[in-house]
């Protein structure tokens, strides 16, 4: 491995650390969830993470009034911790949502792909 290699995966996991919280809340806007369905849906798109990443996240936004949880029985094992956003979750939801529109359109700007999210080569 060179280090160009060591750098670019620096670059990409860092660009997914900026960008899971915002994956959180576009997962819980949908349905509530619990911790393992919500990786769940992160693996299945491709933004790999493990349960020592997610339960700090999710601890940081019921604390910052983002989500709350509730405790509903399972039929398979213990009861499970159910996360969903609050209003103020969805009020941080729709910046984000701006804020992501805007960013994607800078990156395209500068790209020359106007309209386009795929990068030149």
């Amino acid at each position: 491995m060179n280090v160009e290699t060591v750098n670019t995966d620096n670059v990409k996991a860092q660009m997914r650390k900026g960008i899971l919280e915002y994956c959180i809340l576009l997962i819980l806007a949908k349905n509530d969830s619990y911790a393992t369905s919500i990786i769940g849906e992160l693996k299945t798109a491709k933004m790999i993470v493990v349960e020592g990443t997610l339960y700090p996240l999710l601890t940081r936004q019921k604390n910052q009034g983002l989500l709350n949880y509730r405790w509903e029985e399972s039929p398979q094992g213990p009861p499970r911790k159910y996360y969903m956003l609050t209003e103020k979750g969805r009020m941080l939801l729709k910046e984000l949502d701006a804020s992501w529109t805007e960013l994607v359109e800078t990156i395209q700007s500068l790209s020359g792909n106007e309209g386009n999210i795929t990068p030149k080569n």
